[in-house]
């Protein structure tokens, strides 16, 4: 067994920031950069343009690059700001965003899991020649992602060799249910990594492995909850941490039973904030379940006293 020591990183959260759409389904920069202000105000680190909760499938390579230039004039020298992007199809996608973070001066990239369509699995070598050709292409801090969406994990092993060869390989981020996976990355990186989990499920869970910490959706309506677990663990204040991370669980099934991003973009509007709207193929929440969106993501977990609102 790796010898456990919580205390050679710092524990961290980030949240996958939205991206505000107006009336006509343009990327709305006023509201983005409103949003961003917000998350800034609570020391959360930020993803932009994420497949998710950013809406990435849907945007450009000229929005993309416009939304991470308003990123760096919101959040250069207050929190960590990273380019995420969408998972591709070759690894000269992920070439194309390292060049856009390079020319920009994005601070960090996260690099996702090939997806190869049709339920295709690459095979090890694959996997490493793939990250191969996107790490000696670029010198950009890079984050890499396993994630269950693509229907299989980079094998732990290859993870570590990743972070053994290339210095600028930061961290890694774990996105499934499989615990036992997620303590052998965290063995692979050896504490020579950050590693987050996606989203909050697994948040403690990260961190009593050894971890740094967690992603989540979650944060663009509660940053301020998401920040408070992290900053309670790290002052040992193990009561105040589970308190919160209870509250931000119950936002987390909250949002989830109110379809996701579409449930937070309701919430922030019924609470005034700048959220924007969908873009197809999303839709905006039926204004008929907008009172259950008040219910259950603001008034049950008390957001807007959370939040200071």
């Amino acid at each position: 067994m790796a010898e456990f020591d919580a205390s050679t990183r710092t524990s961290s959260t980030f949240v996958i920031s939205i991206t505000p759409f107006d009336g006509d389904e343009r990327v709305d920069e006023d509201a983005l950069r409103g949003h961003l202000r917000k998350l800034a105000a609570s020391r959360i680190g930020v993803y932009l343009a994420g497949s998710g909760s950013g809406e990435g499938y849907t945007l450009n390579s000229i929005e993309v690059a416009r939304i991470l230039q308003i990123g760096k004039e919101e959040l250069a020298g207050k929190v960590p700001f990273r380019a995420m992007g969408v998972e591709p199809r070759t690894a000269d996608e992920m070439i194309r965003l390292a060049r856009m973070v390079e020319e920009i001066g994005v601070e960090a990239m996260q690099i996702y899991s090939l997806d190869q369509g049709h339920g295709n699995r690459p095979r090890d070598d694959e996997m490493e020649r793939y990250y191969t050709d996107i790490l000696e292409a670029t010198s950009v801090s890079c984050v890499l992602s396993t994630h269950q969406s693509v229907g299989y994990f980079i094998p732990a092993e290859l993870i570590g060799r990743l972070v053994d060869r290339y210095e600028h390989v930061i961290g890694v981020n774990v996105s499934g249910p499989d615990r036992s996976y997620l303590q052998r990355v965290i063995d692979a990186v050896a504490g020579r990594a950050d590693v987050h989990v996606g989203g909050p499920m697994h948040a403690l869970t990260c961190l009593a492995l050894g971890g740094q910490g967690y992603l989540s959706s979650e944060g663009n309506l509660a940053p301020n909850l998401c920040v408070s677990i992290i900053d309670r663990y790290l002052a040992g204040d193990l009561t105040g941490c589970f308190e919160a991370y209870n509250r931000l669980m119950h936002l987390f099934t909250a949002t989830r039973d109110m379809g996701g991003i579409t449930g937070t973009k309701a919430a922030l509007q019924l609470l005034g904030l700048p959220g924007g709207s969908m873009r197809r193929p999303r839709l905006a929440l039926p204004e008929s379940l907008w009172h259950e969106v008040r219910q259950t993501m603001i008034d049950d977990v008390n957001l807007k006293e959370l939040e200071g609102l």
